[in-house]
């Protein structure tokens, strides 16, 4: 079963998802509805065909920040200096390079025009954050997510160079670590990710850890001065 959405703020127990992760249709991309989905475990993924769909799916995909997996050729490049990493100070060049097909494949983007600007809304509200890698005054890589609590949802990342978008995730797990998050919300599994230390994770504790963290004081962007805080070093 597939729950419509109304204008009233509300969603269906992530519980009552189907097999596939599928929950909701409808609603929209405010700013509001937004923050309650992603307090609920409960994300947006659809394509311009698509109306607004709405995800919960079961096992879900986490890093836990404790648990990352360093590899040598990573920690190599990090070392080496090979990238300027930086914390929200492009977040809409981050998104919008997120958003471009990837190379060799047919199919297009699921970050539509209307997702973007909802996310940009999202990061000027102060809960949606970019990691951002440089290499000569170029965006080389970098992420974007939503901090709620101490949970950190990871929506998408990018590579225009060679490691640059784990370089990126590393520092954010770095900079997580030290502020005590619980979690990375992965989303989907990928072979990627948990070569990184990601897991499944049963729905069912994937939602308990929500509840306890959460609710927890959300520490609002912009989160500029962060490379400074760890002395850009993982």
């Amino acid at each position: 079963m597939i729950f419509g959405l109304s204008d009233e703020l509300i969603f269906p127990p992530p519980y009552l998802a189907r097999e596939d992760g599928l929950l909701a249709i409808g609603g929209d991309l405010s700013v509001e509805r937004l923050l309650l989905a992603y307090g609920q475990g409960i994300f947006p993924w659809y394509t311009e065909e698509d109306p607004i769909l709405w995800w919960a799916p079961d096992p879900r995909l986490v890093l836990e920040p404790r648990l990352f997996h360093m590899p040598r050729r990573l920690a190599r490049s990090i070392r080496q200096g090979q990238f300027q990493v930086t914390f929200d100070t492009s977040f809409a060049q981050v998104i919008r390079a997120c958003s471009a097909p990837r190379p060799g494949k047919e199919q297009g983007t699921w970050l539509v025009p209307e997702m973007i600007e909802a996310y940009i809304r999202l990061h000027e509200a102060g809960y949606a954050h970019s990691v951002e890698c440089w290499r000569d005054g170029m965006l080389a890589g970098g992420l974007y997510g939503v901090a709620l609590g101490k949970i950190f949802f990871g929506e998408s990342m990018f590579s225009r160079a060679a490691n640059s978008s784990k370089v990126a995730l590393a520092h954010l797990v770095t900079l997580l670590r030290h502020w005590g998050f619980d979690l990375i919300d992965c989303q989907m599994t990928t072979s990627h990710l948990l070569s990184l230390g990601a897991r499944e994770m049963p729905g069912y504790e994937f939602h308990r850890r929500l509840e306890l963290h959460v609710c927890q004081p959300t520490r609002l962007g912009p989160w500029t001065e962060a490379a400074a805080l760890k002395n850009g070093r993982p």
